[in-house]
């Protein structure tokens, strides 16, 4: 009986894979990318990192958002692209 369900199942999932497959290559007949214009937006992505922040840096940058309503992710962006923009390097002073 396990055996009958199982091969069941492999049948009916290759049944969908076909079924599937099929819809795809008909949607791609209505594709039509002629007229189409590169997305202008592309070269304004995003890249997710990791960064360590001290603890008092993100209360600060909380305080302001909660004050002025933009996530404090956006403000420490909008910061960071500020100095960038200004070529402002920090003051390092390795004691």
């Amino acid at each position: 009986m396990m055996v009958m369900l199982s091969e069941s199942f492999r049948h009916v999932r290759q049944i969908n894979e076909s079924v599937k497959s099929i819809r795809i290559s008909i949607m791609r007949e209505h594709y039509d990318f002629k007229d189409s214009i590169e997305n202008p937006y592309v070269k304004k992505t995003k890249k997710q990192i990791t960064i360590r922040l001290d603890k008092d840096v993100i209360g600060y940058f909380k305080k302001l958002s909660e004050k002025n309503g933009i996530p404090y992710q956006n403000l420490i962006n909008l910061y960071l692209k500020d100095c960038a923009d200004s070529q402002k390097e920090p003051k390092v002073d390795w004691q």
